[in-house]
């Protein structure tokens, strides 16, 4: 039987973000978590992969940091709850990360996007990490909740080129039932951005019985298009690809029973968010 892999042994580099990856930092010492937080000098991260064409424009190399103060019920990376399953890395390794890929980036008409996890649990490494890329001249992007939005300033939201914004749904309720916290917060920074004209585009998560209702994508579209700020909609159909980290993890996991939406129900919400004068895929 081969021995578990201690975090020396694990490659920052992903082949997917589906890896699971737990216990990464628990040799850090508290205090020196909690200096990082404060500093921006060190993060956390689950992994990053490159390649990607799903997270902003062109082709992306994605960061994703540990921790979130969500836990929703369909999260594919519920190890990336905790920052304790996350990689310490140096602000320096990490912006060097980004110099390797700089050129490549420009040349397929990408950038860099730091996902999570909730980014914005680590915003101050977060904030120098996206003021060394554009100092690289690399294209920004963060993939967030926006719930803990009001930690970053307007300059610092100057150094975010994009906001991929996933607003789970606009139902308090239901809201609260998905991930375990108020709506308010992320409504409150989605207003922000549209009065500081910062570009969003919305990740909306299809759940089948949740979100896929006419009424419920409606009213997000309506609100969408209030903000005036949105440049597109990007549907995410649920999937059960991370299933098995919930039984590995020895979470509940209360969506068992629920397929993935089929084309019809993709393309009918991409009708609704297009009637709206959104464009959607």
């Amino acid at each position: 039987m081969s021995a578990e892999p201690t975090p020396q042994s694990i490659s920052l580099e992903a082949k997917s973000p589906f890896e699971l990856r737990v216990d990464l930092s628990r040799n850090v010492e508290e205090s020196v978590v909690k200096r990082a937080l404060v500093t921006g000098d060190m993060g956390f991260l689950h992994s990053f992969t490159t390649g990607s064409t799903v997270d902003g424009p062109g082709v992306r190399l994605v960061a994703w940091t540990a921790g979130c103060q969500f836990k929703c019920r369909y999260c594919h990376n519920p190890d990336t709850w905790k920052m304790i399953n996350g990689m310490p890395v140096t602000l320096d390794h990490a912006v060097e990360e980004l110099r390797k890929y700089r050129h490549g980036l420009k040349v397929m008409g990408g950038g860099f996007t730091l996902s999570g996890g909730e980014p914005l649990m680590q915003d101050r490494f977060a904030v120098r990490l996206f003021d060394a890329a554009q100092e690289l001249g690399i294209h920004t992007a963060v993939d967030t909740n926006g719930y803990l939005g009001q930690r970053l300033t307007d300059d610092e939201l100057k150094k975010i080129d994009l906001v991929l914004l996933c607003i789970k749904s606009l139902d308090p309720k239901r809201h609260l039932d998905l991930v375990g916290k108020e709506l308010g917060p992320s409504l409150d920074f989605a207003r922000r951005l549209a009065e500081l004209r910062r570009p969003i585009w919305l990740r909306f998560v299809l759940v089948p019985g949740w979100t896929d209702s006419n009424e419920d994508v409606e009213q997000m579209a309506e609100f969408l298009t209030s903000l005036g700020n949105c440049e597109r909609v990007d549907i995410l159909p649920f999937h059960q690809m991370g299933r098995f980290k919930w039984e590995r993890l020895g979470l509940e996991y209360s969506l068992a029973d629920v397929e993935p939406p089929g084309a019809e129900a993709v393309e009918r919400v991409s009708d609704i968010f297009r009637s709206a004068g959104l464009e959607a895929y």
